[in-house]
């Protein structure tokens, strides 16, 4: 995936300036899809270029115009191509599980508080997102379409996390 298509997806939803789009990252895509406030304008100039957004120049007071990016024909064709392209399965990839293997050639207490720190950080991503669905999803089984796709990435959002949690723990708990 490329950060177009994040993007393609998140002014799909709503179209938004690229500070905003950025806000917005931070909030929710980017759990899932990191990607910097340069990135994201470098990407919106590149769309808008290519005729994947259009932008809309938006008066305001006291402060510069923004230009706030919608989603163009064009690049509703190829975000639903994208859709609809098979997806490969990714492996993991942990610079964590990695040090995890190799912690009998070093200093295993530094590796475990390296775990201690990552699980803590764990559980706290864990809570926020149990915050998320207690305030925005108090009753799932009345979603639908958008609403039930936000839903479902935030449930596996708390499904990776509970793994996480169940792993590191046991990780710890095995060198005791």
């Amino acid at each position: 995936m490329a950060l177009e298509h994040a993007l393609l997806v998140a002014l799909s939803e709503r179209p938004a300036s690229g500070l905003e789009l950025a806000k917005r990252f931070s909030r929710s895509i980017g759990f899932f899809w990191h990607a910097t406030h340069q990135q994201i304008y470098r990407t919106l100039a590149r769309m808008d270029a290519d005729g994947w957004v259009s932008a809309t120049e938006v008066p305001q007071q006291g402060r510069p115009d923004k230009r706030v990016y919608d989603v163009s024909p064009t690049g509703r064709e190829v975000l639903a191509a994208w859709l609809a392209e098979p997806t490969p399965t990714q492996g993991l990839r942990s610079e964590l599980a990695v040090k995890l293997r190799g912690a009998s050639f070093g200093d295993r207490a530094a590796v475990l508080d390296v775990v201690r720190a990552n699980l803590a950080d764990h559980h706290a991503r864990l809570d926020h997102y149990q915050q998320l669905m207690k305030r925005d999803y108090p009753e799932p089984s009345v979603l639908e379409g958008l609403d039930l796709d936000h839903y479902l990435v935030l449930r596996g959002g708390i499904l990776m996390e509970e793994t996480w949690i169940a792993w590191l723990t046991e990780y710890l708990e095995a060198h005791r």
